[in-house]
């Protein structure tokens, strides 16, 4: 289909400074879990966003000297010319398709503890580390000021020799640059601080001496946040920031422009929906003439024309919607909107950065399997053979199975017990805040409906003859698992209530069935769902407590950065918190708590309880199945499990373990050896003799 004219400008060449992007669609710097540590895995990544028609490609922060560490977590590094070849990979895969390639210089300041180089960290004044570590920065002298600029030199040098188009100079998000430019961290006395000429100042040196080095070749970009302090939700509190703009206004050819709330910036669709950054946004445009990006996962095009047109931005900034679709951009040029994948904002692909493994995507379960599976978002090998498979169960990973040998183009039956399609995101996402899981569904069902070789069938319940008798040449289990009414005690599944008390769990909240009177949620899964349903019953009408065993309400849910909003939105509905208690009885009028670290009980009053515990697979017809092929010596067909119904887990995990075995069907997979790993080969760098 030809391009919708209402999209038009999204597709207008821009130019910034010395270089044009071909379009408006600008990929944020954002996190991978990758970094120095697996260049061609990233590479891969990224040029597959280029190939899917994004604008601008940018790396994730990028360390300019080994006084900047951030290990556990994983950065990208720019500290000598082996990382200049390591970084070519990526220019190179970027600029064949068209894109430019920017990259992001950090320099941490007192939030690196430096635990892997063991050098001593600095920052504008001598502060605890920002992510808690028990290490302290130096206050920087006008010595170490010289040398942080000279290393950011040395590095944008570096960046023009890999191939890099534009280079940032990172003043934002509690790094550095940014503690210099605040007048609460920056307490010095010299000419780097007290007034706001003098807090900018460093800022404008690495701006003007980043230009001198490379302006002539690459564009300087400078990220900035546009308000001072965080605030009421939408009501920003700009301070100085305009002022301090205004001084450095035309200076760089970029602005990227972002918030002090990171957990706005970055929040989760449970909390903070399309666009949320515009009201901060307002008075940028009207102070500089130079270009400027932000983002607001942005998924819907009418918004994005609108963020244009109305002057918000000039270029449409993103990081997770690039994730769950790097296609987006040729997606709408060709009028294919039903095929784009939209976000949801689970945040999962933050997670990985957190846990410091590769990115993952619910949605685009290829994400970050590019290199070491060969795995493309838009590209699939055909089919091995003219063979039919039967899925059995609808949820993510049934549904993604299906999806995926369909467009291999196997013939592909897909049977779901119940009259719904989508499993638990169809259930999950009717709970407070998960409204766009229900993406999840909506895109593979869309794309189900344009595939003549897949025929879908509700309301069919399969039994092990059914099966059978059925005819498919290969069959795979996908039908979930059912959250557990015991509870986990770190060596076995064990009661906690009498088999004529009532204990309810997630499934019974969903299928409608409430508790009567007070109840407590027991949360010992530690993700989103105990506090999504504590506000369920909260808005219910009854008085909740949430117990976690953890020393946090949803300590996982740190991961993905709503653990940042949790306890402070379940309080403000009213939910009461314990943390650092077992539960270890329920009798119908009271459950006993424990505390976790000195063992004493306590009586708690509630007639209702909801355990968030753990999940058992419904594997029964699995097992049938697998039982008829040992007693036969054979089936007529593969037989596999897949998602929740081999293993529960997280909904990403269930559309990868979908995908990946519709792209392993008729294919000789080495199971000991089942993918590349990018790891150092000391054989392979040894001199020759």
């Amino acid at each position: 289909m030809p391009r919708d004219p209402r999209y038009d400008t999204l597709f207008q060449p821009l130019k910034i400074g010395p270089v044009i992007t071909r379009n408006r669609f600008y990929q944020v710097p954002h996190c991978t879990g990758m970094g120095w540590a697996r260049p061609r895995t990233v590479a891969e990544m990224r040029s597959v966003k280029a190939q899917g028609g994004w604008g601008v490609v940018c790396t994730e922060y990028c360390s300019i000297h080994p006084a900047s560490d951030d290990q556990l977590h994983i950065s990208a590094s720019l500290w000598d010319d082996g990382d200049i070849r390591s970084h070519r990979l990526m220019t190179d895969k970027v600029h064949e398709h068209g894109a430019l390639a920017g990259l992001e210089l950090w320099f941490g300041g007192s939030h690196s503890a430096n635990l892997a180089t063991r050098l001593v960290s600095m920052d504008v004044a001598s502060r605890p580390n920002g992510v808690g570590h028990p290490f302290q920065s130096r206050a920087m002298d006008k010595s170490d000021i010289r040398d942080f600029r000279r290393w950011h030199r040395n590095a944008a040098l570096r960046a023009k020799a890999a191939g890099f188009d534009i280079v940032y100079v990172y003043a934002t998000h509690g790094y550095l640059l940014a503690n210099f430019l605040n007048p609460e961290t920056n307490t010095r006395s010299d000419e780097y601080g007290g007034n706001l000429e003098n807090r900018t100042r460093l800022v404008r040196e690495v701006i003007e001496e980043t230009k001198e080095a490379i302006g002539g070749h690459c564009a300087v970009a400078v990220r900035f946040a546009a308000d001072e302090a965080i605030g009421e939700e939408g009501c920003p509190i700009i301070g100085e920031r305009r002022e301090m703009f205004a001084m450095m206004a035309e200076m760089p050819d970029l602005w990227d422009i972002n918030i002090a709330d990171y957990s706005l910036e970055m929040g989760p669709s449970r909390f903070i929906k399309e666009g949320a950054l515009e009201p901060y946004m307002k008075w940028v445009r009207s102070v500089t003439t130079k270009p400027v990006v932000t983002v607001g996962r942005f998924t819907s095009p009418d918004t994005m024309v609108r963020m244009l047109k109305s002057g918000v931005t000039d270029l449409i900034g993103a990081a997770r919607p690039s994730i769950a679709d790097p296609y987006l951009p040729n997606k709408i040029a060709e009028g294919r909107l039903e095929d784009i994948r939209e976000c949801i904002g689970c945040n999962v692909c933050y997670s990985d950065n957190s846990l410091s493994v590769p990115i993952r995507c619910t949605q685009n379960p290829t994400m970050g399997e590019e290199w070491r599976r060969g795995w493309h978002p838009e590209k699939i090998a055909e089919r091995g053979s003219d063979s039919l498979v039967l899925v059995v169960g609808a949820g993510p990973a049934g549904l993604e199975a299906a999806r995926t040998a369909g467009a291999r183009g196997y013939r592909v039956a897909l049977a779901e017990a119940g009259r719904v399609l989508g499993g638990r995101v169809a259930r999950e996402a009717s709970l407070p805040g998960l409204s766009e899981y229900i993406r999840v569904r909506d895109y593979r069902v869309q794309q189900l409906h344009k595939m003549p070789n897949v025929d879908v069938y509700l309301d069919s319940r399969l039994t092990a003859q059914d099966v059978m008798d059925f005819g498919a040449d290969h069959v795979v289990i996908a039908t979930g698992a059912r959250w557990r009414r015991d509870l986990y005690d770190g060596k076995r599944f064990s009661p906690i209530a009498d088999d004529k008390t009532t204990v309810l769990t997630p499934d019974d909240i969903m299928d409608g069935r409430l508790p009567v009177g007070p109840a407590v949620i027991f949360d010992a899964d530690g993700y989103y769902m105990g506090g999504v349903l504590a506000e369920r019953l909260q808005k219910g009408g009854l008085a909740v407590t949430l117990v976690t065993p953890a020393d946090r309400v949803s300590p996982w849910a740190m991961n993905t950065g709503e653990g940042w909003r949790v306890p402070s939105h379940l309080m403000g509905l009213g939910v009461e918190l314990i943390a650092a208690h077992g539960l270890k009885w329920f009798d119908g009028a009271s459950v006993t708590l424990a505390c976790q670290h000195s063992g004493r009980e306590r009586a708690l009053p509630a007639t209702g309880l909801v355990v968030v515990g753990q999940r058992a697979p419904v594997d029964d017809l699995f097992h049938a199945l697998h039982n008829q092929g040992e007693a036969a010596g054979v089936l007529p067909f593969t037989l596999a499990r897949i998602g929740d119904c081999e293993a529960p887990a997280i909904i990403a995990a269930a559309t990868y373990a979908g995908h990946r075995y519709a792209q392993d069907l008729d294919r000789a997979v080495d199971i000991d050896l089942p993918m590349q790993h990018e790891k150092i080969d000391v054989g392979a760098m040894l001199p020759t003799q």
